[in-house]
């Protein structure tokens, strides 16, 4: 029988086989506040290093209430840590990464592909269009449904330059995505 293998050599993939992600949502609030926000999220996965990819997202928000209204375009880079959890391979008996994903995605613990990622690049927003940055995190999971097909959920937090109302400053965001890679 032929010794188990220890170790895969990790081998640059550039524009990998899901490269593509699209997130959509929407909320129009009828009643306490009145308002209304779009957002449309669309990336691409660059390159892929073993558990690292670097990918490129433009981002699209729109938010509307009956005394204001403004859009904001954001267009940054977003390096991912897939499978991090497995840094918690130890003991050897029972390793802490196999217990996490047991408990965090239960019967999918072997599809599931957890990652932590970073954000960073500029935003254009209000009427006025100022640059300003952008810098954020996020962690997520993404489950592979089908060759080429994946359903990502993830939690991301971004901390942005805005001009809005001729006021130049900072604003942060928490956003719950679900979308899919193709």
């Amino acid at each position: 029988m032929p010794t188990e293998a220890v170790g895969q050599e990790a081998v640059l993939d550039i524009f990998p086989l899901r490269p593509f992600s699209f997130d959509v949502s929407f909320n129009d609030r009828s009643f306490a506040p009145t308002r209304r926000v779009f957002a449309l999220q669309a990336g691409i996965t660059a390159l892929r290093y073993g558990p690292l990819e670097l990918r490129g997202i433009y981002q699209y928000y729109s938010h509307h209430t009956p005394t204001f209204g403004t859009d904001q375009h954001s267009l940054y880079a977003n390096p991912r840590w897939n499978n991090f959890i497995d840094l918690l391979d130890f003991p050897s008996d029972k390793p802490i990464n196999r217990l996490l994903r047991h408990v965090l995605f239960g019967p999918l613990e072997n599809r599931a592909v957890p990652y932590l990622g970073a954000m960073l690049g500029g935003t254009l927003s209000g009427s006025g269009f100022s640059p300003g940055y952008l810098y954020g995190g996020q962690i997520g999971v993404r489950f592979p449904v089908a060759q080429g097909f994946s359903v990502d959920m993830g939690l991301q937090y971004t901390r942005f330059q805005v001009d809005f109302e001729g006021e130049f400053g900072w604003s942060r965001q928490w956003l719950f995505t679900i979308g899919v890679r193709f």
